[in-house]
């Protein structure tokens, strides 16, 4: 009961702030999203289908701006836009709600490299990573 509560209580106050809400990639409908820690520790649940979830943006690849990461209760979950769809600015900060499937991706070396170059402050890159790839993204209180 206590994690339905959350759930309903993080997506609500995204949804508070839709109005100034901005988008990247394809719009999709307002509804529940989950929390991407509950989505994580479920993951069978959760995973293989488009679905919507939601977090705290920590990073964005300061590259390109072409992924970010979405936390939410110390899980976190890289977010890819599509095969590179969108982008979004690189001093993305706040919360959002994406639209996407869920996976779990084992990394090689190289793209862990990759990944930890690519954020700018050079942290090391867990070899396996969940990630959502999503076809759109909605940043409450976006620039």
């Amino acid at each position: 009961m206590r994690v339905l509560a959350a759930c309903l209580l993080s997506t609500v106050a995204l949804l508070a702030h839709a109005g100034d809400a901005s988008t990247y990639g394809e719009p999709f409908a307002d509804g529940q999203a989950v929390p991407v820690s509950q989505a994580i520790t479920a993951f069978e649940e959760h995973a293989g289908e488009p679905r919507r979830f939601s977090g705290r943006i920590t990073e964005v690849c300061q590259t390109k701006g072409c992924w970010m990461m979405l936390e939410h209760d110390g899980q976190v979950a890289r977010v890819m836009f599509g095969n590179h769809a969108f982008y979004l600015p690189k001093d993305t900060s706040g919360t959002a709600v994406v639209h996407g499937v869920l996976e779990r991706k084992q990394l090689t070396p190289e793209q862990a490299a990759h990944f930890s170059a690519d954020s700018g402050k050079g942290l090391a890159v867990d070899p396996v990573e969940y990630r959502i790839v999503a076809d759109g993204v909605r940043v409450a209180g976006a620039p």
